[in-house]
């Protein structure tokens, strides 16, 4: 049966965004919520302005449809079932609000970092302090040994930590048609496959249905994307990977399973201490999707490359925390 509600859900998580997306598509074009271009990116992209972005919304609602109509007909939604809703609707209305601001009030920053962060810390701490009315274990196991470490009151500084590093990591690959769509939908899928083998039924629910909802939004965000998610999708789905994990307790596996979230934030990272100490950039552009584009990749090529990267990580995921 367990295989039967797998398939189900991201068939109606997938079916979910591709009939909505056709729909929110014309509308988000008629109030003029294009997507702004930066006048550093790569040149290339100039003529992606004007796109329809905050596509995110077809994702979220996708993910949530599909998450309680599905766990509601096999099973009792717990409280694990709503923090996946709570964490992942939480950055994305921030995503949302950053986008509201870009778009239609034309500013191209949108929430300041500062406003940004202090959201995500909130969302966090609300995450946190549930977890602990229900004696959630904050202790940190270390795959490949034996080692374990109860952080007691400092799990709150891991969560925070986790949460908005993923979410900001998750928002910073999606800079390319596609890209974050189909490595979210990989990452989300290597979880699924974790949580199946735990019987962690919820969770393994929750992660297909949005495998279904962003490989739907696919359809219409490979490229030439005909909208993107914003940061409405980013960082919604970047809380959200952070959650799964931490609810399996799987928390250190993440960094393996993102190893391309990973990377391209620690690109940037790298970028910016090189420039600021030495001032030469070790990257022609950062995030890293952007230097493969510089030194002549095409677009379809970097984003076909990250999956398989993507994939490869997932799958090494899998083997240490099943088969080792």
């Amino acid at each position: 049966m367990l295989e039967q509600v797998i398939i189900f859900t991201i068939l109606l998580g997938f079916l979910i965004s591709v009939i909505l997306s056709p729909i929110f598509i014309p509308f988000l074009r008629r109030l003029k919520f294009g997507q702004s271009i930066r006048d550093e990116g790569p040149k290339s992209h100039q003529k992606k302005q004007g796109t329809p972005t905050m596509g995110g919304i077809v994702i979220l609602l996708s993910i949530v449809v599909t998450t309680f109509i599905m766990i509601g007909k096999y099973a009792e939604p717990t409280i694990h079932t709503y923090l996946l809703i709570f964490v992942t609707f939480g950055f994305g209305l921030l995503g949302f609000l950053d986008d509201f601001i870009k778009v239609v009030m034309k500013r191209n920053l949108g929430l300041t970092s500062i406003q940004k962060l202090i959201g995500q810390i909130i969302v966090s701490v609300i995450f946190f302090l549930i977890l602990q009315h229900y004696e959630f274990s904050t202790v940190i196991s270390i795959p490949l040994t034996d080692l374990s470490f109860d952080l007691g009151w400092g799990y709150v500084l891991f969560i925070i930590f986790w949460l908005v590093g993923f979410s900001n990591a998750v928002n910073l690959t999606d800079g390319l048609d596609g890209l974050v769509s189909g490595t979210a939908a990989i990452a989300f899928g290597a979880f699924a496959v974790l949580a199946w083998s735990l019987s962690q039924l919820e969770i393994a629910v929750f992660s297909v249905a949005v495998v279904g909802a962003v490989l739907g939004f696919l359809v219409f965000n490979a490229h030439p994307a005909k909208v993107f998610m914003g940061d409405t999708g980013s960082l919604a789905l970047g809380g959200a990977i952070a959650t799964v994990a931490i609810l399996l307790k799987l928390e250190i596996i993440l960094i393996i399973i993102g190893g391309v979230f990973v990377i391209e934030t620690l690109s940037v990272i790298l970028q910016v201490i090189s420039f600021k100490t030495t001032g030469k950039r070790i990257f022609r552009m950062s995030p890293l999707h952007h230097h493969y584009e510089l030194i002549g990749w095409s677009e379809w090529r970097v984003v076909v490359t990250f999956w398989t990267v993507g994939l490869i990580f997932a799958v090494l995921g899998i083997y240490i925390e099943v088969w080792m």
